[in-house]
């Protein structure tokens, strides 16, 4: 039987990669934990999603935060180990997110006032999701002030990720025509 625990945590610190330990309160580790949480977010979205377009980009997306959330948890005099899009957030995943936005949201109509999420299930879990991911975005703003993360990709990747998601949960609702407006 493999053991999961190590009982290293157990004075309130966790391991970087490479090296190296900090505080569970460390804003490098509120960070990764909230990216850890929007994953988890996702994948009750993607259970609760039939569609085959939204399915596989959901999946992607989780991937891809745990590669964002690699980036995070590596100590920073060891970033140079970090390969670009499998422990480093890379400008072409940036890329991709835009790409994504603008397919997804083509099709979306979105009306001339406030979304309120929960037209259906799975967009109000997408934006749970989204929401979750716009506190990781803050923590990592935070990180960036204490620390230099000068030429990472991260921060915009967040950023377009949680625009993403709002771009989804919108093509989500459009089952729901009386609660959103529907596809254009």
């Amino acid at each position: 039987m493999v053991k999961i625990y190590t009982r290293k945590g157990d004075d309130g610190t966790t391991s970087l990669w490479y090296g190296g330990r900090v505080p569970k309160t460390n804003l490098r580790t509120e960070a990764y934990g909230t990216l850890d949480e929007a994953a988890s977010a996702l994948g009750v979205a993607r259970s609760l999603c039939r569609d085959e377009r939204l399915g596989p980009d959901l999946l992607r997306v989780q991937n891809e935060l745990f590669v964002a959330g690699a980036e995070l948890a590596t100590a920073p005099e060891a970033s140079g180990r970090l390969e670009a899009g499998v422990s480093r957030v890379s400008e072409e995943m940036v890329e991709r997110l835009e790409r994504d936005i603008d397919s997804y949201m083509a099709e979306v109509k979105l009306p001339p006032k406030f979304v309120i999420p929960g037209g259906t299930q799975l967009s109000a879990q997408l934006d749970v999701a989204r929401a979750v991911l716009r506190r990781a975005e803050r923590r990592i703003v935070a990180l960036t002030r204490e620390e230099d993360l000068a030429g990472s990709s991260l921060l915009p990747y967040v950023n377009r990720a949680a625009d993403l998601l709002f771009a989804m949960a919108r093509f989500a609702d459009v089952s729901e025509p009386e609660l959103f407006e529907g596809r254009g």
